[in-house]
């Protein structure tokens, strides 16, 4: 008699699937092994493809800013001031800075071109419109920006009293510099030349900047308009002409100053929502709209200026602190020159900030006065 099979659930049967069950199931597993394999290769391959052209556009774009810009040439003071401690005296190739050390960054502004009329690294004979010292604290926490007034009277070393932009028409960028460590009493570690005309190309390179403006007044850059006061946007020709303006004030430069602040605030928080500075379109736009309006020290290039953003990568429009170095009103010098006197008792506070690296925002002496 022929053997009954036993029941597939009996636990004696041996587990001998046959053939035509197991085929199918065994090329299966090998078909989505392979399957998976061509995914994660593919995904890889994206991810490496990203990650190279990311590298190119960043290196193309450091590149770019480092061949376009101008450099300045020697632009520090070959002598060390006697107010300046020994262990933070400047060197004549400064080196990029490790989050350990706190930065002072000297940028020097004008809206006129140099003698030969092409270069903005040539202001022999200008005299600096703007300075500002940027002030980078070492936790890299915070920022602050200082405006200070281009009439402030002051001794200019080798050249007695005077208003301090004339140090650039004296000695150029290194006694710009020199008089800042001075008045200071701190290092400068970079220093910049910034053209006015730079404001148009950036401003419109960003699509407008948006402003909040405090006083509304005529221009007198823009025959027949108008700033009217409150929010709202300029374009790059209103932009220049909003940061230039001092004739329609009853304070001149010192509402000018106040306006190149609010005007810089602007932008910085523009580029900060914009996506602008990881986007490397964006970015290429922004550094080609500012480059021809820009000359700086050798340090000061892309590689400087990565670093600084990955160290600064925490701070927020709302960490930046502008204020002006404190004054005590105007005057008139021994010569008849219509000057702006320096408040030292005030300005010491803030010297004492910067050479301890503990200025804080809520200083007293970086509230504007009345």
């Amino acid at each position: 008699m022929p053997k009954t099979p036993a029941p597939i659930d009996d636990p004696n049967t041996p587990l001998d699937p046959s053939p035509a069950t197991s085929l199918p199931t065994r090329r299966s597993r090998s078909r989505a092994r392979r399957v998976w394999r061509v995914v994660i290769a593919g995904t890889t391959a994206l991810v490496v493809a990203a990650t190279v052209f990311a590298g190119v556009s960043l290196y193309n774009l450091g590149r770019d800013f480092d061949t376009q810009v101008e450099r300045l040439v020697a632009p520090f003071p070959t002598d060390v001031p006697a107010t300046i401690p020994a262990a933070v005296s400047p060197t004549s190739t400064p080196a990029p800075a490790p989050a350990t050390v706190a930065q002072n960054i000297l940028l020097l502004g004008s809206d006129t071109r140099g003698t030969n009329g092409t270069s903005i690294a040539d202001l022999r004979g200008q005299r600096s419109d703007t300075m500002m010292l940027v002030h980078i604290p070492a936790d890299r926490q915070n920022v602050f920006v200082m405006s200070i007034m281009r009439d402030s009277w002051l001794a200019i070393p080798g050249h007695g009293e005077a208003k301090i932009n004339a140090a650039m028409s004296f000695g150029g960028v290194p006694l710009a510099v020199e008089t800042v460590e001075g008045l200071l009493g701190i290092h400068v570690d970079h220093v910049a030349v910034v053209d006015f005309g730079g404001f148009a190309g950036v401003t419109d390179a960003l699509g407008g900047v948006s402003i909040d403006n405090p006083i509304g007044f005529p221009s007198s850059k823009i025959p027949g308009y108008t700033f009217q006061q409150g929010e709202q946007v300029l374009d790059g020709t209103q932009a220049l002409a909003f940061a230039r303006e001092r004739y329609a004030f009853s304070d001149g430069d010192f509402q000018r100053v106040r306006n190149q602040q609010i005007l810089i605030k602007g932008l910085m928080k523009a580029v900060l929502t914009t996506d602008t500075i990881v986007t490397p379109g964006k970015l290429n736009d922004l550094i080609d709209a500012l480059s021809p309006f820009l000359a700086s020290d050798d340090g000061l290039g892309s590689a400087y200026l990565a670093g600084l953003a990955v160290e600064l990568r925490d701070v927020r429009y709302d960490d930046v602190t502008f204020f002006t170095m404190p004054t005590n009103g105007t005057g008139t010098s021994a010569n008849g020159q219509s000057i702006v006197n320096i408040d030292h008792d005030r300005l010491d506070l803030v010297k004492q900030g910067l050479q301890s690296d503990t200025l804080a925002p809520d200083l007293p002496a970086l509230q504007a006065q009345g």
